[in-house]
């Protein structure tokens, strides 16, 4: 919105250039979430605690989780809340990415919101259905695909590059908007999985969403992305501001998810994270690179599958004492705090493995 009001004033103004610059709008838009947040952490932490909005046990979680019984969840509301606002205030609103990128956010939050009120609420321990969950996703993902289909004017959406290699570029025609289906959903419902210990899923969120963010200004920069020989796409700069407004609103909720945790985000903030996230990088063309920077994610989610197949195969035996894999190693002995931080540090070097295949092509 500044952009768009400020921008046109700089030919009377010169100092409003400053609004121009997607590096400088990212900035404040991760500034103003944070804030945001921060500021409105404590009245909505209140407020979801007046509601009963508060953990239940499933009854199968580790037995250190009892003591979580009551802590207030839905915190997801605030960072959904506080990243919208923010990228609405610093995003250039013309851009169709924003509002994709935001639709896909949104509606998934709330379809976590309603999950989330089920189990809270309504004292459902299960929420809705793994189908009504499915279908409400594909819905979204699909509708989001056909906007970015018809936002593309160079061609581009179809098309998948492999990092490493320096010339492999695959127009996949209509099968690649099953896979960006595919990597939509697959992403909501990993960030969820990983969401069961105090700060272990916003922290590698956040790192994702600087180093998604990061690529995605390069996508947007003809210069950048002839250079480092990547996809341009363009247009896509401007989803920056968002990854921007992700990592404020998500460094603002770690304030109060920090273990011990006063809130916890719930479905109306994994779900969305998720989707947000799988969405900007697969506008961005970075579709494989998200695997590697959101390793956590795959790993947490890979634990689940693998788990499941095991248990069938072996007729009842199990794989890891549970899953997904940080209640491994939290039934191994290991505390809370050191499973999240190994975590976020594992988060961090394959953050910077994901950005070293800007130059290894």
């Amino acid at each position: 919105m500044l952009y768009n009001l400020l921008v046109p004033l700089s030919d009377y103004l010169s100092f409003l250039n400053v609004f121009r610059y997607i590096t400088f709008r990212t900035a404040y838009a991760a500034i103003t979430a944070l804030a945001i947040t921060l500021i409105m952490g404590p009245f909505v932490i209140r407020k979801l605690k007046e509601m009963s909005f508060s953990m239940k046990s499933k009854g199968y979680e580790p037995e250190r989780h009892k003591v979580k019984e009551g802590t207030p969840t839905m915190g997801g509301i605030m960072i959904v809340g506080s990243a919208a606002l923010s990228t609405l205030l610093w995003a250039d609103l013309k851009n169709p990415y924003i509002w994709i990128v935001l639709f896909i956010f949104v509606a998934y939050g709330l379809l976590g919101f309603v999950d989330d009120y089920k189990k809270t609420i309504l004292k459902n321990p299960n929420g809705i259905t793994p189908r009504q969950k499915f279908s409400g996703q594909l819905i979204v993902a699909v509708i989001a695909m056909a906007l970015i289909y018809m936002a593309d004017h160079t061609g581009v959406s179809t098309k998948l590059a492999m990092p490493f290699f320096k010339r492999f570029v695959m127009d996949m025609g209509i099968f690649y908007c099953a896979f960006a289906v595919f990597i939509i959903i697959g992403t909501s419902n990993a960030v969820n999985l990983t969401d069961g210990l105090d700060g272990l899923a916003i922290t590698p969120s956040i790192i994702a969403f600087g180093t998604i963010g990061f690529m995605t200004y390069m996508t947007g920069n003809y210069k950048f992305a002839h250079y480092l020989n990547i996809l341009y796409v363009p247009g896509a700069g401007e989803l920056s501001i968002f990854c921007g407004a992700m990592a404020g609103a998500g460094l603002g909720f770690l304030w109060f998810n920090a273990h011990p945790a006063s809130v916890f985000m719930g479905d109306v903030g994994s779900l969305s994270i998720g989707g947000a996230l799988a969405g900007v990088a697969v506008i961005a063309k970075h579709e494989v690179v998200l695997a590697v920077v959101g390793g956590i994610f795959v790993m947490e989610t890979l634990s689940v599958i693998l788990q499941v197949g095991y248990f069938k195969m072996t007729k009842g035996k199990r794989l890891f004492r549970m899953a997904p894999i940080h209640h491994h190693f939290e039934l191994a002995g290991w505390s809370e705090t050191k499973i999240t931080v190994r975590f976020w540090i594992i988060s961090f070097i394959l953050a910077l493995i994901a950005l070293s295949t800007l130059k290894l092509r």
